[in-house]
């Protein structure tokens, strides 16, 4: 009887040892992204230049290609501050909208720059819209702060 456990004990022990070879395998084989250093010192770049507060409604931070990028935020409806900055290589540049028969506003991702403030009133979603214009990819930052009545 003690043979048989001890030869039971030994099974289940090595299923279990394949079990962990095989997880730790499948965990090292999965397939990496490569991370663009750039995009990380360019997020670094863009939070310090408009850092998050403790009054804000929303805030996003995203990399964007030439393909574009539009953020949807439910805030409900009121008067607010958007602020937007962005970072990227020499030259690069996007345009911001929020809405879709609106040119938009330009901005400099490179070079001395300050975030873009403006006041909106929404009347419950925020649609914002970024295109890249020049030299791509860029890492986009927004904050939204509810203007007090």
């Amino acid at each position: 009887m003690n043979a048989e456990r001890g030869r039971g004990a030994v099974l289940h022990l090595l299923a279990a040892l394949i079990l962990v070879a095989g997880a730790m395998w499948w965990w090292r084989a999965a397939p990496r992204e490569p991370v663009d250093d750039r995009l990380l010192d360019w997020r670094l770049t863009a939070e310090q230049l408009l850092p998050d507060s403790g009054d804000l409604q929303t805030s996003g931070t995203v990399a964007v290609t030439e393909d574009g990028h539009e953020e949807v935020a439910e805030v409900g409806g009121g008067e607010f501050l958007v602020s937007v900055v962005c970072a990227g290589e020499d030259g690069s540049r996007v345009r911001v909208s929020l809405g879709a028969r609106e040119t938009g506003r330009g901005l400099r991702c490179s070079g001395e720059r300050t975030p873009e403030v403006f006041s909106v009133g929404l009347a419950n979603e925020l649609h914002l819209r970024v295109n890249v214009e020049k030299a791509g990819p860029v890492v986009f930052r927004y904050t939204l702060q509810r203007v007090s009545s």
